[in-house]
């Protein structure tokens, strides 16, 4: 089941390979940033080699879909293909590490396809898989959890982003009163 601990004692505990790993995932948030995309970064590492890494795309692909996680398990998929290894196997030892808390698409993607571990930076308040629908509940993963790693920062990106306007977002639908 998946369990998690309170966020400063996650961002306490990381081993030094989890930091660095977490450090690039914040180079990719940015990265996103910078493409007017919501500023999440992924790494998917298996055996402590990177396999799959990313930001999200989906202004840039318009497909609502193309969260970082679910662009990651696609890169993994191509990798077991091309390696000729079963991506059951793969995704059951790999660790996620994501600057935000999957939202419940994704963390619902993960815990089927039964990663080992997840990691992130900050809580998910619209949308997170674990604070605002609770997916570990009904799926009951055995996916170790930790969260908190430089949260702060990875929420002060989110914010940036929302302070803009996005340029592929469809126009509020404000509904008027009638008058009568």
């Amino acid at each position: 089941m998946a369990s998690e601990e309170t966020d400063d004692q996650n961002s306490a505990t990381l081993s030094e390979s989890e930091r660095d790993f977490m450090e690039k995932a914040f180079v990719f948030a940015n990265e996103a940033l910078a493409a007017q995309e919501v500023p999440v970064g992924c790494i998917f590492v298996h055996k402590d080699k990177i396999i799959a890494l990313g930001r999200n795309t989906v202004n840039e692909t318009r497909n609502a879909t193309r969260h970082a996680e679910i662009n990651c398990i696609d890169q993994v998929i191509e990798y077991c293909q091309s390696h000729d290894l079963d991506s059951s196997v793969v995704f059951s030892e790999l660790s996620v590490y994501v600057t935000v808390e999957p939202c419940i698409m994704c963390a619902a993607a993960l815990y089927d396809l039964k990663v080992k571990k997840i990691v992130y930076g900050c809580k998910n308040d619209r949308f997170g898989g674990q604070t605002v629908f609770d997916v570990a509940a009904v799926l009951r993963p055995e996916s170790e959890l930790k969260g908190g790693y430089r949260a702060e920062e990875a929420m002060n990106l989110l914010k940036e982003f929302y302070k803009g306007v996005n340029p592929n977002a469809p126009p509020a639908k404000v509904k008027l009163k009638k008058e009568k």
